[in-house]
């Protein structure tokens, strides 16, 4: 009987650890989405109504789009990220009118560099969206901007996730973040992470898109404002 009881035991320690391996496991996807609620840090700003509500990543083999839609579905964006060929594609909707640009490793570098941000590390932790993220504080060097702070998570398993983005210096998945583009300060956090099939046609850019200019892409923003 003590025998059996001892055999019983490590059986039952066995399926808790297996069992716990499982659970972590999967929550370590490669495919799938990521959702984020968005919001505007400063209310009063006179673009607020065309300011997006959320965003949505969808992510498969490190490649990720980045989709977010504002006026009611008039105006709509997306970006695709591959980290092979080290390349961002910007592709825009407004209205009946479709555009889309793509930037290299240098261009993406260049543009990066221009937010001169100072990121410090902390051993503090936060959990959203079910996983455990990293705090860090943001300064942004040579401005009057306040600091501001980012979490982000090692347990997705995306490689080299921020590549594209200003935040190249993190080495895990953003879910709490804020960025300034064109005079607008959003706030992103992740409220649902889902395992899911992903398309493999969302990474290319449709034919009835037109090839414009980085110069014209951002006067297509500014119009906006």
């Amino acid at each position: 009987m003590k025998k059996l009881s001892v055999l019983s035991l490590i059986a039952l320690f066995s399926m808790l650890f297996w069992g716990g391996c499982k659970h972590e496991d999967e929550k370590f996807i490669s495919e799938g989405r990521i959702e984020y609620a968005a919001a505007l840090v400063d209310q009063t700003n006179s673009m607020a109504n065309m300011a997006p509500s959320k965003m949505i990543i969808k992510f498969k083999k490190n490649k990720s789009c980045v989709e977010m839609s504002a006026g009611m579905g008039l105006f709509t964006t997306c970006f695709v990220s591959n980290p092979e060929d080290k390349s961002l594609t910007q592709m825009v909707k407004l209205l009946n009118k479709k555009f889309w640009l793509s930037e290299n490793s240098s261009e993406i570098k260049k543009e990066n560099d221009s937010y001169k941000f100072e990121i410090k590390p902390s051993s503090d932790t936060k959990l959203i969206a079910g996983y455990k993220c990293q705090k860090a504080t943001v300064h942004v060097k040579g401005s009057d901007d306040p600091d501001f702070t980012i979490y982000y998570t090692k347990d997705l398993n995306i490689h080299n996730p921020n590549f594209f983005n200003p935040f190249s210096a993190i080495d895990g998945v953003l879910m709490e973040y804020q960025m300034k583009k064109f005079g607008l300060e959003m706030k992103f956090v992740a409220n649902k992470v889902i395992k899911e099939s992903v398309d493999d046609a969302i990474f290319e850019v449709p034919s009835d898109y037109k090839k414009i200019s980085q110069k014209e892409m951002d006067e297509l923003f500014q119009g906006l404002q």
